[in-house]
């Protein structure tokens, strides 16, 4: 399985809309709209895992591709990383 990020989505996609675009290139696991916490609104970006076959055709035909108003952003995700951001760094200061 690969996970694939998809960047620059409309505002109004949802998973499902996400999960039907992609199933044009195999095998759809699952797709996610990424959203904001407090809000609910979508961040304007996703998730699609697709079986290791596929993914890559769906890659190369969907980046660059314009979905209303917007050109995607389309590439193999990379792993989430320790630090995610919301860690305080203490500096000293002298």
């Amino acid at each position: 399985m690969k996970s694939i990020f998809v960047g620059n989505l409309p505002w109004s996609t949802t998973d499902a809309d996400l999960s039907a675009k992609f199933s044009e290139f195999g095998t759809v696991l699952s797709a996610r709209v990424v959203t904001d916490k407090l809000t609910g609104k979508s961040r304007g970006f996703g998730f699609v895992d697709m079986n290791d076959e596929d993914a890559p055709k769906a890659i190369s035909a969907m980046n660059g591709q314009k979905w209303g108003e917007r050109e995607l952003t389309v590439n193999e995700a990379k792993p989430k990383s320790d630090n995610r951001g919301g860690e305080r760094r203490s500096f000293n200061r002298y």
